[in-house]
């Protein structure tokens, strides 16, 4: 395709010193594609093995949940996607989730201000949200073959509303390899959320207590340990599993 474009390096270092860098199994690295998603799709469609990074300079169709679209301009933040074969498949309805909260506290030094999550798969900075985290997983006869896990990062702040970035003099090789780390720790992980996951997520979660009218109306109170959001109202406490938050006066 003429939007795919590869590229040499990433930040001075080749794909194979990349991935030792980072601790990877392979980095494929791009100019420009139209989505990092699609490439790591195409990647394990052939079988490319867990831990291979997407890393493009920019997007021109990058996506977010629902269709929507992610500014994925060149230069301008951190654009990958990496192919994963999870131990289990309990653990890959929560891995959005998991890789959320890790990434956050991984962030947290570097933006020198502590990252909030809001459920499902954004990242919020007191400015706005500056990060985006999507999972798609590929499916033959109830097994999972493979997730593709895509996560944006505003290095820059882009000219949308409600986003942000990073602060002034953030390079792209420290953000890449914070997002490695929480990559890793959450591919490895096997399960449910524990206990521990829950109230780590809770302790950032920037809806918790607050009211709400979307997915439904109530206050959110918690998530479960599916990955559920728990949302009170006069009838009881209700867990839904999709849907974006809206609060209340929005």
């Amino acid at each position: 395709m003429d939007d795919v474009v590869p590229s040499a390096r990433f930040e001075g270092a080749d794909a194979e010193a990349l991935a030792a860098r980072l601790g990877l199994a392979r980095a494929e690295l791009f100019q420009r594609v139209p989505s990092t998603l699609d490439v790591a799709h195409g990647l394990a469609r052939a079988g490319a093995p867990h831990g291979t990074l997407v890393l493009a300079d920019a997007q021109t169709q990058g996506r977010g949940r629902g269709g929507k679209r992610w500014a994925s301009h060149a230069g301008g933040g951190l654009w990958t996607a990496f192919v994963l074969r999870p131990p289990d498949v309990a653990s890959i309805g929560v891995l959005a989730l998991r890789v959320g909260m890790l990434l956050a506290a991984e962030l947290d030094a570097i933006a020198r201000e502590p990252v909030q999550v809001k459920w499902p798969n954004d990242l919020l900075l007191a400015t706005g949200k500056v990060a985006g985290i999507l999972t798609e997983a590929r499916w033959r006869e109830g097994v999972a073959e493979w997730v593709a896990l895509g996560i944006g990062i505003n290095v820059i702040a882009p000219d949308v509303p409600q986003a942000t970035g990073l602060p002034v003099g953030t390079t792209r090789m420290e953000v890449l390899e914070a997002c490695a780390r929480a990559v890793r720790v959450a591919a490895a992980a096997r399960g449910l959320l524990t206990e521990e996951e829950i109230r780590a997520f809770d302790a950032r979660h920037a809806a918790r207590d607050r009211e709400v009218t979307r997915p439904r109306p109530g206050v959110v109170v918690s998530i479960s340990a599916e990955g559920a959001l728990l949302i009170r109202d006069r009838e009881g406490t209700h867990a839904v599993h999709a849907g974006s938050l809206r609060y209340a006066g929005e």
